[in-house]
């Protein structure tokens, strides 16, 4: 089992040429915040690139797909390294890899030089997930901040991303390069500063054999796990449908056109997913769960509702309610799980749970972008929406049942009662 090196003082106070761990963890933050702002930012730009390169929009899914397969091979392989030889070097390299994404970005004339940076950027940020999610809870300031960072900066990053590529786009010169210019410098400073991360994981033996491809789930984090898959499911389902064509969606149904617009489409589900969690941090992870696939069910049935009175308002509200499920279903999840693993595994009970998510992300977009061409974009819209209103009913339901089975089961013993409000715990 991996080591952990003595923790700094309260005061917070560098060791040595190391930042203090409060600093280090909302580095941490920041760089998770950009992994994912980057992520989303060709959104906006795909209905550009189509327009210009003429390809079909089961070419804009693949696109879009690569990039999460790529995410889910690196997850897969590399998830869990920085378990054994620390989360700084595994970092470092993500990095550095993204900034050579970006600069494919910049460089690109075709969809294919653009299907090999998106897939460049997949492998990146797979290979960073694991080791900021750890190294999250690994120096968090308080017990409960690791899993809300884990959980907000994805989807304040996604929305950040959409907004200012949208924004970029509509009114800047070079719409096409100016984002990816901003960003490849953003990622270089970023590199050199995690260079200065207090790392507390120690080397130890076992690297090379993690490398082969698997997901490690904890025996005691199995059933929770297993309980919290329909919400996984769902939540990032219904992001890859929003981030893939959710500015398809704006044009081709609601007939706007801004390419501020498009941003906006993706910003109002990340970003209300954002506040959700921010507002529902103190709150029962499985509760917050529960009423998290609710609204989303909600919301998404909302939507659909806009999409066939053609309604942008309506469509916009209803973002909005499935925003704020998103963030609070995917953050109830994180924290019943997060609490499920010591230090040495960490990082692959976390590649787990985005290997679940982002194969939710990227198989049903490619599957929507090939029915689009025979069913149209509402039609595939609506039948996307209700497979993800069945699996968000599904996970509220079936929270609902377990929480209530916790609630009875009780034991009768000679031993002495618990103390008051204490629960079981979550799974």
């Amino acid at each position: 089992m991996a080591t952990v090196h003595d923790r700094a003082p309260a005061t917070g106070r560098a060791t040595g040429r190391r930042l203090p761990r409060t600093a280090g963890f909302w580095l941490l933050g920041g760089v998770l915040l950009t992994f994912m702002a980057a992520a989303s930012a060709p959104s906006p730009l795909y209905v550009v690139y189509q327009h210009e390169w003429r390809f079909s929009a089961t070419m804009l899914t693949a696109v879009f797909a690569v990039y999460a397969l790529a995410l889910l091979i690196a997850l897969l392989t590399v998830g869990g390294l920085s378990d054994f030889i620390g989360r700084r070097p595994v970092l470092v390299l993500a990095l550095l890899a993204e900034t050579a994404a970006m600069a494919l970005f910049l460089t690109a004339g075709d969809v294919g030089t653009l299907l090999v940076a998106r897939t460049l950027q997949g492998l990146a940020t797979g290979t960073a997930t694991g080791a900021i999610s750890a190294g999250l809870v690994d120096l968090q300031p308080g017990a409960r901040l690791g899993p809300l960072v884990n959980s907000v900066a994805p989807t304040l990053g996604l929305a950040a991303g959409a907004l200012g590529t949208g924004a970029l786009v509509q009114y800047a010169p070079a719409p096409t390069t100016l984002v990816f210019v901003l960003l490849t410098v953003a990622f270089l400073l970023l590199a050199a500063a995690v260079a200065f991360l207090p790392e507390l994981v120690s080397p130890r033996p076992g690297a090379l054999a993690s490398l082969r491809p698997r997901a490690s789930i904890p025996a005691g984090a199995r059933a929770p796990f297993l309980a919290a898959l329909p919400c996984l499911i769902a939540t990032w389902a219904m992001g890859g449908l929003y981030l893939s064509l959710g500015g398809s969606l704006s044009a081709g149904v609601l007939h706007v056109r801004s390419h501020l617009v498009g941003g906006l489409v993706v910003s109002a589900l990340t970003g209300a997913g954002a506040v959700a969690s921010t507002l529902l941090r103190d709150r029962t992870p499985q509760r917050v769960m529960i009423a998290g696939s609710a609204a989303l069910a909600a919301g998404t049935g909302l939507t659909l509702l806009a999409l066939a009175l053609t309604s942008t308002p309506l469509f916009f509200l209803g973002t909005a309610v499935a925003g704020c499920g998103f963030g609070a279903a995917f953050l109830g999840a994180f924290r019943s799980l997060a609490a499920l693993a010591g230090p040495a595994q960490r990082a692959e009970l976390f590649a787990a749970v985005y290997v679940v998510s982002y194969l939710a992300f990227s198989v049903p977009a490619v599957l929507a972008g090939l029915a689009v061409p025979s069913l149209g974009l509402r039609a595939t819209a609506t039948v996307y929406g209700a497979i993800v209103i069945a699996l968000a009913l599904t996970a509220a339901l079936s929270g609902a049942v377990r929480a209530r089975a916790a609630r009875t089961a009780v034991p009768v013993t000679a031993a002495a009662p618990c103390p008051a409000g204490s629960r079981p715990a979550a799974g």
